[in-house]
C-alpha cells in the first residue's frame, strides 16, 4: 500500500493506549485535535467544534486549555477516548483501558467504551486482563494463552468453559483462596 492508501485506512481506526499516550506539551484540546490535523482538511472552527463535542461526550468539557499533567489518570483516559473517537472511527482499539485506575473509575471507563461502541456502531477490540471489563463490555471473547488463541466464545460461555487455561486465569483468585484454606486445614 502506498502512503495515501494507508492514510485512508488509518482514518477508520481509533486507538486508546494503555497509558493514554497524550502529548505532554500539548493541551487537552490540541491532543484531541491531533488526528483531525493529521487526517482531515477541516477548518480550524470545524475541528474545534468536533473537539468540543468529543470532550463533552466523555464528560471533559471546559478542559480544553489544561495539560495532561493537570489531569488525573481517569481524566487522561477520557481525553484519550475523546481523541480516539475524534475521527468517528469504524474500529476502536483499546489497550488495557483500566490499567492503573481505581475500581470506580474503571467502571466508568468500561461504561463509556460500551456506550460509544453502541452509539457509533463501532467495532471495538479491547485487550485486557481485567475480567470485570470482559464481563461488562465483552460480547465476543477471545482468550490468548502464550501468544495463541486458546478459547473463544461469549462472556456468557466463560463460566461453563472447560478450557483449563481459561479456567486457571478466570478463577485464579478463587483457586488461591481455596489452596490457602486447605493448607490451613480449615473450611
Amino acid at each position: 500500500m502506498n502512503f495515501k492508501e494507508k492514510k485512508e485506512i488509518r482514518k477508520e481506526i481509533g486507538m486508546l493506549f494503555q497509558g493514554a499516550a497524550l502529548f505532554d506539551s500539548l493541551t487537552v484540546e490540541e491532543n484531541v485535535r491531533y488526528p483531525l490535523d493529521m487526517f482531515t482538511e477541516q477548518s480550524y472552527d470545524e475541528k474545534r467544534e468536533r473537539v468540543d463535542f468529543c470532550l463533552k461526550r466523555v464528560n471533559m468539557e471546559n478542559s480544553n486549555k489544561l495539560y495532561p499533567s493537570e489531569l488525573s489518570g481517569g481524566m487522561r483516559k477520557r481525553v484519550g477516548i475523546a481523541r480516539a473517537i475524534s475521527l468517528n472511527p469504524r474500529y476502536l482499539f483499546c489497550d488495557e483501558p483500566n490499567s492503573g485506575l481505581d475500581p470506580q473509575t474503571a467502571i466508568l471507563i468500561d461504561a463509556l467504551i460500551k456506550e460509544i461502541t453502541l452509539e457509533y456502531d463501532t467495532t471495538t477490540i479491547v485487550n485486557t486482563h481485567d475480567m470485570n471489563s470482559v464481563m461488562e463490555i465483552g460480547d465476543k471473547v477471545v482468550f490468548i494463552y502464550e501468544g495463541l488463541k486458546c478459547w473463544e466464545g461469549s462472556k456468557h460461555d466463560i463460566l461453563a468453559a472447560t478450557n483449563k487455561y481459561l479456567n486457571d486465569f478466570v478463577f485464579a483468585n478463587n483457586l488461591a483462596k481455596q489452596i490457602k484454606i486447605n493448607s490451613n486445614g480449615t473450611n
